[in-house]
């Protein structure tokens, strides 16, 4: 189940920023596979099909609060899908996340989570 928030694996990643390197490539990936997850499961709720899961990475962080994430993909159609996500105060527990997913260009998503249990589409 994905039901996991997003803003939860944030908070992971953001406390092991200052901690050992193996731990925050972990929780990084943790952070790309729950923000996949949810791209995935919100455009399917909109009827866009991928034609595989969305290839997302972290740029290097401007500081151990602010966390961001770029994905990647195709619709089966082949229209491009860029996904654009930043969450501030990630070392609190209470992160501020905002996702955008784009179709071809078209923003049709602007929310401050994603995947199944974060909301209306």
């Amino acid at each position: 189940m994905r039901t996991v928030p997003v803003a939860a694996l944030a908070v992971l990643l953001a406390l092991s920023a200052s901690g050992c390197k193996v731990m925050q490539r972990i929780s990084e990936g943790a952070y790309r596979n729950a923000v996949t997850d949810g791209v995935v499961d919100e455009l399917k709720a909109r009827g866009v099909e991928l034609r595989e899961r969305p290839n997302c990475t972290s740029p290097k962080a401007e500081t151990g609060s602010m966390i961001r994430v770029n994905c990647t993909a195709r619709t089966r159609t082949g229209e491009p899908v860029t996904v654009e996500g930043i969450a501030v105060d990630a070392d609190t527990d209470r992160p501020r996340e905002t996702y955008v997913i784009t179709v071809g260009g078209r923003e049709v998503l602007r929310k401050d989570c994603l995947g199944l249990g974060c909301g209306n589409p």
